[in-house]
């Protein structure tokens, strides 16, 4: 009896395990369908060949260490200037096309980016803003950004946005504002401002001049309640005394960026200044924003999370 006991109970368990590998089947071949589309999706980005790096920007890098650039910022908001400070952190780091995420290890796919997190923090009266912007464009500069996104606080709330690429920009948005709300669209691809500053970075020549199309910066469609979608610009590039000038002028939104960098690699950021309406009503007026270097140091900040990494704060005038 006991003997049959075994073998009925053996007989389930193989009944059991079968039928979970079944059901491990049916799951992988789900996944696989969805892994299949976005494989689609991401094989249908439309690439450039690589450029080749340079020595000196594998050097310079590939050295294990993040570029952190600090600013201080006179931010244009609701009709006046308000004091602050903004930092600049580049950084390469492994990127994975198909899920847009950075890679937790070695992969094949893996794709070599260039990351910006670009932050500002300033007052508004009694209540601070806080604003991140994060773009992760390929450092072969054969592509426009795999992604770019925004986060945005103060006490009125906080709202998020980010643009994927993908046969087309995948917009989405989440906001506080019932006119704004959730949002998911499909937006026409165009040079995205945002990635205006990593290519600066990576090969300032090869920056779109003349007259064309832009996708603004997620930051100014967020602060003016602007469409996102591509608009008309004109962009030059100038050179005085060995620092460039970059500018993009968006007539239908009344709007100029001027991005100041040097001639020479790695070509630092040195400032910039925008020019647009801020204010709404009675206030509303052409104002300009302007960010003035203070100083910048290559470090792996990752790893400098202790009380006693606070004082590198003060090295960077923050």
């Amino acid at each position: 009896m006991k003997t049959l006991l075994v073998r009925a109970g053996a007989i389930l368990s193989s009944m059991l395990i079968v039928l979970l590998l079944d059901s491990c089947v049916d799951t992988t071949q789900a996944n696989n369908k969805t892994d299949s589309k976005m494989d689609v999706a991401a094989s249908n980005v439309v690439k450039a060949p690589k450029k080749k790096l340079s020595e000196a920007f594998k050097s310079y890098w590939y050295e294990g260490n993040a570029e952190i650039t600090s600013y201080s910022l006179e931010q244009a908001r609701y009709g006046e200037l308000r004091e602050g400070h903004s930092v600049l952190i580049y950084v390469t780091e492994p990127f994975l096309p198909k899920k847009q995420v950075k890679a937790d290890g070695h992969n094949a796919d893996n794709v070599s980016v260039l990351k910006l997190n670009a932050t500002k923090k300033y007052l508004t009266g009694i209540y601070p803003y806080s604003v991140m912007s994060s773009t992760f464009y390929p450092v072969h500069d054969n592509q426009h950004a795999i992604k770019t996104s925004l986060s945005m606080q103060e006490w009125c709330g906080h709202v998020y946005s980010q643009i994927n690429n993908r046969e087309q920009f995948e917009f989405t948005s989440h906001s506080y504002f019932e006119s704004e709300a959730d949002q998911q669209v499909a937006v026409e691809k165009h040079p995205l401002e945002n990635e205006i500053w990593n290519k600066i970075r990576i090969g300032p020549e090869d920056l779109p001049t003349g007259t064309s199309k832009m996708i603004p910066s997620l930051e100014y469609i967020r602060l003016r309640h602007q469409e996102l979608k591509p608009y008309a610009v004109e962009a030059t590039l100038t050179e005085d005394n060995g620092i460039k000038t970059y500018t993009l002028s968006y007539p239908e939104l009344e709007r100029t960026l001027s991005i100041t960098f040097t001639a020479d690699f790695p070509h630092n950021i040195e400032g910039w200044t925008e020019t647009f309406k801020s204010g709404y009503g009675p206030k509303a007026k052409q104002m300009t924003t302007k960010a003035t270097k203070i100083k910048s140091i290559k470090t792996a900040y990752w790893g400098q999370n202790s009380n006693e990494d606070v004082v590198l704060r003060e090295s960077l005038g923050l």
